[in-house]
C-alpha cells in the first residue's frame, strides 16, 4: 500500500489464474484505457479513503467491477477490460440496439427460418413457428429465460442476424465498448465473440435509460404465449419465471441479466438501488457457477458502504451519439438555431401583423417591422449578456415604477415611433 495525497491506493493481485483460453491481459492500450488508466491494470483497483469498508474477501470472479450508475465513478474493480466470452449478459447489448424500433405492441407471425440454426444447448423459451407473438413477449422471453429463439425472432425482424450483428457492434462503438466483438447476438459462445466487465456495465447503464429495457429486466414472472389448444382452439400460455436469482432477494435490485455457458461460465451484471444511489456490478467467470450471485451480492453491499468513502478508480463513459448530439450546433437559419450560441430565439410578430388582410397599409407594415426589430434588438442585448464574462455582468437594477428601465433612451424612441405609426394605421382601416 503507498500513500499519495492522503490517498490509500491499493492494488492487490488476487482470485485463479485466466486459463490458457482466456485472454491474459486487458485489450486496452495502456495509453488510451476507456474509463481511466488504472481499469487497464491487472490487479484490483481500489482507492480508500478513511473509514472505507475493506472489500469482500471472498472474491473470485476473474473479472468484475462495481460503479455508481448515476456518477459514472467507478469503485472498484479487477482486469475490468480483460476480454472474456459473455454468455447471455451480451442480450443486453442485443436489447439496447434492437429494443427501441419495435411497439411492443407489435403482432408478428413467426416463420421456420426464423428458428433455424439455434445452438446445441441454447436457451429457449420455447417459440413456435406459424404462430403469431407480440414483441413484447419476446422481450420477456429474452429478459426472463434469455430465451435464443425469441431472440433470433427479434433478429429476423430487425433484417437478419448479421444485420443485428453489425448493428450491435456499431452501437458497441458509440458506448465506447471497445472490449467487445459480436458473433452472435445471443451471446451463445462462437469463436472470438468476447466482452468485458466494463463494457458489459456500460450496456446494462445505457438499457436502464429506456423504460421498456427496465421493465422487462425487473420481470420476476410472465405469462408467456403457449400453442394452439385442439379441443377448444383457443391459444394457451405458461408461466415464465426470471433466472435471476438476486431478483425479489437483494432489497433494490432492479435486474438486469445473467448467463452461462460451459466455456464462458456463469456472468452476471445488475442494478440494485439505495437510499437515491444506483449502483451497477458486474462479474464474470468465479470459480464456481453459484458463487456469482453470492459475490454480486457482497459487491452491491460494500458499495452502498463504502460510496463517500473511496476515491474513483475510473469512470463509465458516456454514449458517444448522446454527447454528439446534445454539443453539435444548430445549422444557421434552421429553425430554431440559436443566435449567438445562447439557445432558440422565437421572433414575436406585433397582433396586427398576424391577424391583417391583405389590404394591411404601409404604416402598419412599418409598425409590424419596427415590432419585430425591437424583439430582435431584445434578443441580440440578451445573447450579447450571455456572451460577456460572468463577472463583467453588473449588479441588477432595481425596476423603476411607472417607467421602462430595459431599454435606455434608443428604446425609448423606437416604441414611441412604434405607437405613433400603429395610431396612424387604426386611422387609415
Amino acid at each position: 500500500m503507498s500513500l499519495v495525497s492522503g490517498v490509500s491506493i491499493v492494488s492487490v493481485v488476487s482470485g485463479p489464474v485466466l486459463p490458457a483460453t482466456a485472454p491474459a491481459t486487458s485489450a486496452q492500450d495502456s495509453t488510451t484505457v476507456v474509463g481511466g488508466e488504472r481499469l487497464g491494470l491487472p490487479a484490483v483497483q481500489v482507492a480508500p479513503l478513511a473509514g472505507a469498508p475493506a472489500l469482500p474477501s471472498a472474491l473470485t470472479g476473474r473479472s468484475w467491477l462495481v460503479a455508481d450508475a448515476g456518477t459514472g465513478e467507478v469503485l472498484a474493480a479487477r482486469n475490468a477490460h480483460i476480454p472474456l466470452p459473455p454468455a447471455s449478459t451480451l442480450k443486453m447489448l442485443f436489447a439496447d440496439t434492437v429494443l427501441p424500433k419495435f411497439d411492443p405492441a407489435l403482432e408478428h407471425q413467426v416463420t421456420e427460418a426464423e428458428l433455424a440454426n439455434l445452438g446445441v444447448g441454447s436457451s429457449l423459451v420455447g417459440v413456435k413457428e406459424d404462430l403469431p407473438y407480440r414483441v413484447e413477449d419476446l422481450w420477456r422471453g429474452v429478459f426472463l429465460r434469455s430465451g435464443n429463439d425469441a431472440v433470433h425472432v427479434l433478429a429476423h425482424m430487425n433484417g437478419g442476424l448479421q444485420k443485428t450483428v453489425a448493428e450491435m457492434q456499431a452501437r458497441a462503438q458509440s458506448l465506447q465498448a471497445r472490449d467487445t466483438r459480436v458473433i452472435s447476438p445471443d451471446g451463445y459462445d462462437m469463436d472470438g465473440q468476447v466482452s468485458s466487465a466494463y463494457d458489459l456495465t456500460l450496456f446494462a447503464r445505457a438499457g436502464l435509460r429506456n423504460a421498456d429495457f427496465r421493465s422487462y429486466c425487473s420481470t420476476r414472472t410472465a405469462q408467456f404465449p403457449g400453442g394452439v389448444d385442439k379441443l377448444t382452439g383457443r391459444r394457451t400460455s405458461y408461466g415464465i419465471a426470471n433466472t435471476d436469482r438476486l431478483l425479489g432477494k437483494y432489497p433494490g435490485l432492479i435486474g438486469v441479466k445473467n448467463g452461462y455457458t460451459t466455456n464462458a461460465g456463469a456472468t452476471f451484471t445488475g442494478a440494485a438501488e439505495r437510499g437515491g444511489r444506483t449502483l451497477l456490478v458486474t462479474i464474470m467467470h468465479p470459480e464456481a457457477q453459484g458463487k456469482i450471485y453470492d459475490e454480486a451480492a457482497s459487491l452491491l453491499d460494500w458499495g452502498f458502504a463504502a460510496a463517500g468513502k473511496v476515491q474513483p478508480v475510473g469512470v463509465l463513459v458516456e454514449d458517444m451519439a448522446v454527447t454528439a448530439s446534445l454539443s453539435a450546433p444548430s445549422a444557421p437559419g434552421a429553425p430554431g438555431a440559436p443566435a449567438g450560441g445562447s439557445g432558440p430565439i422565437a421572433v414575436a410578430q406585433p397582433h396586427a401583423a398576424k391577424n391583417s388582410g391583405p389590404d394591411l397599409g404601409p404604416a402598419a407594415w412599418t409598425a409590424a417591422a419596427l415590432g419585430a426589430a425591437l424583439a430582435l434588438w431584445a434578443a441580440g442585448r440578451t445573447a450579447a449578456r450571455r456572451r460577456r464574462p460572468a463577472e463583467a455582468l453588473p449588479p441588477p437594477a432595481a425596476p423603476r415604477t411607472g417607467s421602462i428601465s430595459v431599454g435606455g433612451r434608443g428604446l425609448r424612441r423606437l416604441l414611441r415611433r412604434a405607437r405613433t405609426l400603429v395610431r396612424g394605421t387604426r386611422g387609415h382601416r
